[in-house]
């Protein structure tokens, strides 16, 4: 049985600002949007790095839970760390076991997930799906639409390799995410450390303001400083080891 970091979702007031800001920093394609979300009041964007997905959703309707996240984080930012697995089945016992709650069940043809209630997991919005009997990373993945496998690769950005989570409690969220996904915590040099099959989760302790939540994802790329460079012509925050594209920190490895 397979856990694997294949999505990660951020949120904004506005949906194409960033779209366009990923496309031009990272040299990305938009390979789905999902007319389904309006159920949730939104409207959203996947775009693909590898053989996963940065997902951008913004509120079309007043009073969603997407827009309530907006304000309690002071602006775009991370919204959502999404998995899948070959066993859903698995891990629906095990929220029973570890007392999470079910926020939602999702379902369409041969799709299915569980996002978890926030308030049970802390740190972000965790998600775990399944598509079909799961997979080759290559293979089908629901969210990402029929045809993602067609959309361009970047030759900039290769692939998503962590999420970073932080908290005013890194120790505390690192042991309540390790229980519920089952694995270990580990130290490492960049903080506490979840590994997942194909990536890994890190735990470092908020320092923005901006309380809990996903405050950075990882990605290997081929050319730090190009992507640097197409921030600075987007007048976008540049740092020594990351970028910043909807309030989120994008770590150039």
């Amino acid at each position: 049985m397979y856990l694997r970091l294949r999505q990660l979702c951020l949120v904004a007031e506005k949906l194409e600002p960033v779209v366009e800001d990923l496309k031009a920093v990272f040299d990305i394609e938009v390979c789905h949007r999902d007319p389904g979300v309006e159920h949730f009041g939104l409207h959203n964007a996947l775009l693909r790095i590898g053989t996963s997905f940065i997902e951008v959703v913004a509120p079309i309707a007043e009073g969603t839970a997407a827009g309530r996240y907006l304000e309690r984080r002071g602006g775009d930012g991370g919204y959502m760390v999404i998995n899948d697995t070959d066993d859903l089945g698995y891990w629906e016992s095990r929220m029973e076991q570890v007392g999470v709650r079910i926020a939602a069940k999702l379902e369409v043809d041969d799709y299915c997930g569980l996002q978890l209630h926030p308030r049970d997991t802390g740190g972000a919005l965790l998600e775990i799906n399944q598509t079909g009997e799961g997979g080759p990373l290559d293979g089908d993945y629901h969210p990402a639409g029929p045809n993602w496998q067609s959309s361009k690769p970047s030759g900039l950005a290769t692939g998503v390799t962590g999420a970073e989570l932080q908290s005013d409690d890194p120790q505390a969220l690192a042991k309540r995410w390790g229980e519920i996904l089952d694995r270990p915590v580990e130290e490492g040099s960049d903080g506490l450390r979840i590994a997942l099959d194909n990536a890994h989760l890190r735990f470092v302790p908020a320092e923005d303001g901006r309380g809990d939540g996903l405050g950075g994802i990882d990605l290997a790329v081929s050319d730090a400083e190009a992507i640097r460079e197409r921030c600075r012509q987007r007048e976008l925050p540049v740092m020594d080891d990351c970028v910043v594209v909807c309030g989120v920190r994008f770590y150039l490895k």
